[in-house]
């Protein structure tokens, strides 16, 4: 049995998702100049809410998927990289990733207090 549970490793791979968006919107961003360039946005978190409405163990297959956005309207260059989304977009995610680490934070405070009482 895993002594941290499997809430923790759902919290872990949530933060794992959000360092990999943060990655990609990073990458979106240098390339904000880049003729034809199109943005990737990283789909996890709507993956996992599905596969969790359908089952548990479907839900631990499910992986964060990097894919092209071709929804986004492109410049007369074709590139659709506007820096005010990426910006925005990693905002959010930087505060995404904040609360899962508090949220880590405290089940281990938890586990901790839970040891030190016995």
């Amino acid at each position: 049995m895993n002594a941290t549970g499997t809430g923790t490793d759902l919290i872990v791979r949530l933060m794992s998702a959000a360092s990999l968006r943060n990655e990609v919107l990073m990458h979106n961003l240098a390339n904000e100049n880049t003729p034809g360039f199109r943005r990737s946005t990283v789909q996890f978190e709507e993956h996992l809410r599905e596969a969790l409405g359908r089952s548990r163990e479907e839900a631990e297959g499910v992986q964060p998927v990097v894919v092209e956005d071709h929804v986004t309207p492109t410049s007369p260059n074709g590139n659709n990289v506007t820096q005010e989304l990426e910006l925005n977009s990693m905002r959010e995610n930087q505060l995404l990733y904040e609360t899962y680490a508090s949220i880590l934070r405290s089940h281990f405070d938890l586990l901790q207090t839970s040891i030190s009482s016995t």
